[in-house]
């Protein structure tokens, strides 16, 4: 990780002018890799209303694509959900976090390499914080047991959201066949199950 000295400067102005949340929504933000993949996995989730993909986490005000890449921002590439909390809880959506990425690989996912691509929680809240932290705490016995390592997710009260470009916003949706290297482990995420208490 650059330290805020050796990150790029950036710029005044936005790369891209997003949408605003919509009325009565929540948000929650999540760095699970390329966020190709990251916005995809939400898009199907009952309740989601909207989701858009920007940096977040580091020191570069208004990032573009390039400087990110350059792992000279500190920024993560960040999918936004904007949800519906009477029909989708947080804990649903922290669970389709954790079981949509490895957040045990520390700056990479896959192989893509890098410090955008760590994994991280970006919390909106005090609730959210402490769902959050749950969710790692009940995740990591399991993934354990599994073969996997400690995992390596930051969560963090949620600093300042970069909108990325244009092109980047939905863009599986408009490239089906473009490339997402996101990949689970495999292994259930016990988030919201009260057996979670008392693993086995």
């Amino acid at each position: 990780m650059p330290t805020p000295e050796q990150a790029l400067p950036g710029r005044d102005r936005t790369i891209y002018e997003g949408q605003p949340v919509p009325a009565g929504a929540e948000v929650a933000e999540f760095a699970l890799g390329c966020f190709w993949g990251a916005e995809k996995a939400f898009w199907k989730v009952p309740g989601v209303i909207s989701t858009a993909v920007g940096y977040q986490g580091g020191y570069t005000p208004n990032p573009t694509y390039e400087e990110v890449c350059s792992g000279r921002t500190g920024h993560t590439e960040t999918v936004r959900v904007a949800y519906d909390p009477a029909r989708v809880s947080y804990e649903a959506l922290l669970k389709v976090f954790w079981e949509s990425h490895d957040p045990t690989q520390g700056m990479r996912q896959g192989n893509d390499v890098g410090t955008q691509y760590r994994s991280a929680i970006f919390t909106h809240g005090e609730s959210q914080q402490a769902a959050a932290e749950r969710s790692r705490e009940a995740y990591q016995p399991v993934l354990e047991r599994a073969g996997y390592g400690p995992i390596t997710t930051g969560i963090e009260p949620a600093p300042e959201f970069y909108f990325a470009e244009d092109y980047h916003q939905q863009y599986l949706r408009k490239n089906p066949n473009g490339y997402c290297g996101l990949g689970g482990t495999g292994v259930s995420c016990p988030v919201g199950v009260a057996a979670v208490e008392n693993p086995a």
